[in-house]
């Protein structure tokens, strides 16, 4: 239970940033552009990298790259389905006129339900939490390369 509550911990924290970034870019009616999302990728990295760098400190001598990527893919799990959850709900609960201005925005013709855009969503934040875990772990792991003799 121990390793969990600090993913769990950390993936609450994430989940609530993302909610409030895109509740502040609702503020000024930005939330329907879909190029402000990318900086949602920042913020679930920045808490991949926190709780990684978390762990490795609690466990500095029994750390391994194993250990840091599924603490860091758990976190980034349990962001993702919060913020879903968030964005099904505000987008068919919340304001019912978000979809359609949001397919506006794309400048399609899209015939697309609520459904498949929590779909992509949610894959989109899956996508990121595995990219950022791969990325990360690569700043926080341990090496066993030997040093070239000279």
């Amino acid at each position: 239970m121990k390793k969990i509550s600090l993913s769990l911990r950390f993936g609450l924290v994430t989940s609530a940033v993302l909610i409030a970034y895109f509740l502040l870019l609702g503020l000024f009616d930005l939330h329907k552009n879909p190029l402000y999302s990318l900086f949602n990728s920042v913020i679930t990295g920045f808490g991949i990298y926190e709780v990684i760098r978390l762990r490795k400190l609690q466990n500095i001598n029994t750390f391994s790259y194993g250990e840091g990527f599924k603490t860091g893919v758990f976190t980034g799990f349990i962001a993702t389905l919060i913020f879903t959850s968030f964005f099904l709900i505000y987008s068919t609960e919340i304001d019912q006129d978000y979809l359609p201005a949001l397919t506006n925005s794309m400048n399609g013709n899209f015939n697309i339900n609520a459904g498949l855009i929590t779909f992509i969503v949610a894959v989109m934040g899956l996508a990121t939490t595995v990219v950022s875990a791969f990325v990360i772990m690569q700043r926080f792991k341990i090496s066993r390369n030997m040093p070239e003799k000279e």
